[in-house]
Order: C-alpha cells, then structure tokens, then sequence
C-alpha cells in the first residue's frame, strides 16, 4: 500500500504548468470524476476486473485515464480493497514524486506494457495499425511475474487499430488472464472490435466534456487566446479537449473561418474562392489542412441538424443564421442523407488516396446542389 504521503493532492500544481502533458505524465483529468469513482470502487471491491474497454471521442481524456488507474495500481503495490485495517483509497491521484510515477513517465516501469501504433521506421511515419509482432508482446509480458511484486498493468492505446491477427493474439489473454493483472483498452470506435473482444471487457464509456472544463484547460495550456476564439474553439471540438488544441495548434480557426466563408454563399458558390481553396489543400503541404476539412465539413452540418432539432449550439451568432437559412431549404433528413454522403466521401479519399482537389470541389458540389 502506498504512503499517505504519496497521494498528497497534485491537482493545484497540474494548473500551473503551461505545457501540454502527455497521458503518460498527465496528473489531471476533468469532467470524468464519475468514471474515475468506478474503476477506484472495483479497486475497492477487491473483485477488480482484469479488463477494462474505455470508450469515447478521441481526445476526450481515455489515454490519460488509462494510465492514470495504471500509476494508481502500480503505485498500490500489493494492496487491493484496504483490507481489515488499512483504509481504502478515496482517490486515483498519484503524486508526480513517487516512485511508480516517476517510473511510468519515464517508460521505466518493468509492471506497466503500453501497446500502440508502432513508429515505421522503414517508411517514416506511425503505422495505421497494431500489427500483430507488438501484441504479441503482452502474452511475453504476461508470461513473466511482476517485477515489483505487484500488480501488472497493460495499456493498449487505440485498440481498435489492431489487425485481426493482433486482436486475436490479445484476445487468448482476455479468455485466460494471469492473476493480479489488467488491461486497459482505449477505443475510439468499438464497433471495429470483435464482439468477443468487448465481451471479455467491463465497458466504461467516457462522455464529452463540458463546455466549461475544455474552456478551462484551453485558459491553462492556450493563454493567449482571445474569450470569443476560445468559445468558438470548444465549440468546434465538440467535447474533445485533445481536438480543441489541435485546432489551436494547427489554425484550425483560420480553416474553419475559411470553410464558412464558402458556406455562407450558399446556394451560390463563388468559383474563385472554391478553386483556389480546393488547389491548396490538394497541393503540396495540404494534407492536414484537408485532414481537417474532412472533419470540419460533415462536423458543420451535424451541428446544422442538432440546432434544427432544437438539440444543439452553433460556434457563433453568424452560423446559426447561416444554418437556418441552409435547414430551410431541405429537410433535416436530407441534410443527414449529405452529412452521410460527405462521410463516405472522406472515408473513400483516405482508404484508397483519391485525388484531394476532386474530394473538396465534390463536397462542396454536393452541399450546392442540396442547397438549391
């Protein structure tokens, strides 16, 4: 059991720092302190399932959850439940200063495995899936006892990414898993799992932050942004603080304020302004600006459909005027029949690498004709 000492509080010192941590290094977490009082009450049980699914958004906070119940367990040691004398944990928070802290950011910790998309080094870039050489990893790891005597901790980051291969290499560890061991899969996108996958896990969806907490983190790691781009930002992110700062990082802003100056002439394009948008994210150094539009632009008209079904909030004044205007023109089942078609577009140029130019003046197309 770990020190009184070691579990001092750490949020106020979180606040402070300006940097973007890691999920590794992370020691704050809002706006999931329900699903954090889940995973200490299992602890507490002392009947802690060896598996845990943890669903949501991307960039929502699930990595950083998930390590920070891995520092939790490992910083336990050989507790688990109190025990007769001992009281039970109130809290996952594991001070920076202690040891199995300072091991699991470092990458050091011989008890924790992290699973992920592996860096190719063959073509430079991170692999688009787990290939089955990585999973294999956790039954070798698993195979060993722990280091420290404790628990044994395994992350496996973007599950949903795994081969078939991998997933069935990892799912024979689901069926029969060692004794004071657990396993944290983080997912996107469940429903790319096998069934058996998911049953052999406790599920535990992470909702959407509020708008408040994604303003707050914003106000510590993004300063210098102004109130009313902050409030568009959040907006945008649509409750995933990990999109927010990607906006901010990569002008999301400017692109998004670039999009909607197109769409605001709708029914009628303004050919320029369209070709010479759709040149430059076809063009070389384009791909993370059209990246971006592939969300932006269906993320546009889902808000579109929310806000007519009275179950959304626009960015600003000026889009939910513009939205009005658009919803008015056809009915909200055949702006989601376009919000499909512009889905599967997108998918479409990522899976087989279609022309990038075509791609934009095609959505673009398909929301002018539905428009008139």
């Amino acid at each position: 059991m770990a020190e009184d000492d070691d579990y001092e509080d750490d949020e106020e010192v979180a606040l402070e720092a300006a940097e973007v941590p890691t999920p590794r290094e992370n020691p704050l977490l809002l706006g999931h302190e329900a699903e954090e009082a889940i995973l200490l009450q299992a602890f507490n049980s002392g009947r802690l399932p060896h598996a845990w699914l943890l669903t949501g958004k991307r960039g929502i906070g699930k990595a950083t959850l998930a390590y920070r119940f891995a520092r939790f367990l490992l910083a336990e040691g050989t507790g688990g439940g109190g025990g007769l004398f001992a009281a039970a944990p109130t809290s996952l928070s594991v001070a920076p200063a202690h040891q199995a802290y300072r091991l699991v950011v470092s990458g050091g910790h011989p008890d924790l495995l992290v699973v992920e998309r592996a860096f190719d080094e063959k073509r430079k870039r991170q692999r688009s899936v787990i290939v089955i050489e990585d999973a294999a990893k956790v039954a070798e790891f698993l195979h060993k006892t722990a280091a420290l005597g404790g628990w044994r901790v395994v992350i496996v980051d973007g599950a949903d990414a795994m081969s078939k291969a991998a997933e069935n290499s990892l799912l024979k560890i689901l069926e029969e898993p060692p004794k004071r061991t657990v396993l944290m899969l983080t997912s996107d996108s469940p429903g790319r799992l096998l069934p058996t996958t998911r049953s052999r896990c406790r599920l535990l969806p992470l909702k959407a932050l509020h708008e408040e907490t994604i303003i707050k983190l914003l106000q510590q790691y993004q300063p210098n942004i102004s109130p009313e781009d902050r409030t568009i930002l959040t907006r945008l992110a649509d409750g995933s603080i990990g999109r927010a700062l990607d906006l901010a990082a990569t002008d999301g802003m400017g692109l998004y304020s670039r999009i909607f100056k197109i769409l605001k002439g709708l029914p009628d394009l303004d050919a320029e302004e369209l070709h010479g948008f759709a040149e430059k994210l076809g063009g070389r150094g384009g791909e993370d600006g059209f990246s971006l539009l592939s969300e932006l632009l269906p993320d546009f008209l889902a808000r579109m459909v929310a806000i007519n079904a009275a179950q959304g909030q626009a960015v600003s004044p000026e889009e939910e005027r513009v939205m009005r205007n658009l919803a008015g023109r056809r009915g909200l089942d055949q702006w989601v029949a376009v919000w499909e078609k512009l889905t599967h577009l997108f998918a479409q140029a990522e899976g087989i690498n279609l022309d990038r130019k075509q791609v934009v003046l095609n959505a673009f197309f398909a929301l002018e004709e539905a428009a008139r």
